[in-house]
């Protein structure tokens, strides 16, 4: 997917430091970064808590917008902007995920198998290898989280809380109902009334 206009734009006015820029640079890609951590650590059987997650997330942003954008400006524009963030939060991911030890990792399913993605906090380059490599998992999975993060909108704002929760990170109906408190058995139709309006906006597209 090539870099689209919108993308396009933000990422001008993030690297021209822009006001409000960097405040929708996160609205935009914070949800795409969570959930390649919580993608990533589930990959490398890591088992992490929010606060976990929150502080991977935070590493991310922090070394994307350090020495003034730089891994944004190594952006080359040959893959969407959001793959090449995947590639970013992946990589940081996998390195704090070294840092922090733990559970081995387990063997990855056969249709995960092949090239492994350097570990190294940040990468140099967009390399396409590694693009390529991420497309086919995006392809089922990113894109229809960029997608669903604009189709939530239309829904009222307690069912768009439950799916951001669910998709972008990556909790569980028992954490959903604690933090928002609905009951368990609620959070299901909820779900499954999201999936319904995407594959309804899709069908509109063909």
């Amino acid at each position: 997917m090539a870099l689209t206009a919108v993308d396009k734009s933000l990422l001008q006015r993030c690297l021209k430091r822009e006001s409000a820029s960097w405040n929708d640079f996160v609205d935009r890609f914070v949800g795409l970064i969570y959930h390649t951590i919580h993608y990533t650590s589930h990959l490398r059987s890591h088992h992490l808590k929010a606060e976990g997650v929150e502080d991977i997330a935070q590493e991310v942003l922090k070394q994307i917008s350090d020495n003034d954008y730089a891994l944004l400006r190594a952006f080359r524009g040959r893959s969407s902007l959001a793959t090449y963030l995947t590639v970013i939060s992946r990589r940081i991911c996998i390195a704090e995920l070294t840092k922090r030890g733990g559970t081995p990792r387990k063997a990855l399913p056969a249709e995960f198998s092949g090239k492994i993605p350097k570990t190294k906090s940040t990468p140099q380059t967009d390399s396409q290898d590694e693009i390529e490599e991420e497309r086919p998992k995006q392809k089922a999975g990113m894109e229809n989280l960029d997608l669903l993060n604009k189709l939530i909108r239309k829904l009222p704002s307690r069912e768009r809380e439950v799916v951001r929760l669910f998709y972008f990170e990556g909790r569980t109906y028992e954490e959903i109902s604690i933090e928002l408190s609905l009951p368990i058995p609620s959070i299901a139709p909820i779900l499954k009334r999201a999936r319904q309006l995407l594959r309804k906006y899709e069908d509109e597209k063909k």
